[in-house]
């Protein structure tokens, strides 16, 4: 919902006539306000509504005409309820109809959610889902400013009396849903609404999908070579000093560890591969050992003394602790 003015069509999705009021109401009122097109879709017929579309109920006449919304629609029953397939396929119809930018979700129902988003995402529109923040902790949410809408909006949840009773900006169900307590705490109209964006398929399992052979066996060796070219400059750097008055500054040393330490982690925490972080290690810490020794000529790089012990002790610690330190588990997901 990028809300930039005409250009958008949004369509959202609801389980009954109502839910679009209270839910996404803020929502719906500032897309139509900024000239974007909205459609809504329900799944169920309210109650007291016998026609075969919910365009014969004045409930939803009222609510929807106070949001700026013209035009509504009801899914098919009974073929989509035994048949997600068909589901799926009536949302991607409606969706191509009106030509949707986005799509919203304000449904429970987890056939109904999985049927539109489907259909979303087959047809490459992103879906986002209406969210509440208690309901979402651990969950980056997109709040959405509704403050100049929160009087359409509960004008239009007053027009269902049958199934809310609004004081002032609380609004209780009517008729509370089974199990719950009778009639008490209700829903506070704030000016924000918040939505989740729901990831298209192949972003949610990109991460679960481990290299193959042949991609892992380039990153070893390109972390390698890596390894052997910080081993070089390291240790032909680390002797380097900056004199400031009476202070002497190991500036070489300084970096040299620094960039070792980064290497390593980050390659640990980029790629998550032990083996990888090993092997630019070994490129590492074998190259420091080969320049460490005694050329033919009597040539030293990595003289005796402080600079040269923590040259050779340092990169050494830092892949010991990089390497053994333990997988951090990632955050599950909601269902």
């Amino acid at each position: 919902m990028v809300m930039s003015g005409s250009g958008e069509s949004v369509l959202f999705v609801h389980d009954r006539p109502g839910d679009e009021a209270l839910l996404t109401g803020g929502a719906i009122a500032r897309l139509r306000s900024d000239g974007a097109e909205v459609v809504v879709l329900f799944g169920a017929r309210t109650h007291g509504d016998t026609g075969d579309d919910t365009a014969d109920s004045a409930d939803v006449r009222a609510a929807l005409g106070g949001l700026g919304v013209s035009d509504w629609r009801m899914l098919a029953r009974p073929a989509a309820g035994h048949d997600p397939d068909a589901l799926t396929a009536q949302v991607a119809d409606v969706l191509l109809e009106v030509e949707a930018t986005a799509l919203v979700l304000g449904t429970d129902d987890a056939r109904l959610q999985a049927a539109a988003t489907d259909a979303a995402h087959a047809a490459g529109i992103p879906v986002f889902q209406s969210k509440r923040v208690s309901g979402a902790i651990g969950q980056r949410l997109i709040a959405i400013d509704v403050s100049d809408q929160v009087e359409r909006k509960l004008a239009a949840i007053y027009a269902y009396p049958g199934r809310w009773s609004v004081t002032g900006h609380t609004v209780v169900p009517v008729t509370p849903p089974a199990g719950a307590a009778a009639a008490g705490a209700g829903t506070v109209v704030g000016g924000t609404e918040t939505y989740l964006r729901l990831p298209p398929p192949q972003a949610q399992h990109a991460a679960e999908v481990p290299p193959g052979p042949g991609a892992r066996a380039l990153a070893g060796l390109l972390a390698f070579v890596v390894g052997v070219a910080f081993g070089v400059l390291g240790t032909i750097a680390h002797q380097a000093t900056i004199v400031l008055g009476p202070v002497t500054i190991p500036i070489g040393l300084v970096l040299a560890l620094a960039g070792v330490t980064a290497l390593l982690a980050g390659l640990r925490l980029v790629v998550g591969d032990r083996l990888v972080v090993l092997l630019a290690a070994i490129g590492l810490l074998g190259t420091i050992f080969l320049l460490s020794l005694r050329s033919e000529g009597g040539s030293v790089l990595v003289p005796q003394g402080l600079p040269g012990t923590l040259w050779t002790v340092g990169p050494t610690l830092v892949a010991t602790i990089v390497l053994a330190w333990p997988r951090i588990p990632g955050r599950r997901g909601t269902a």
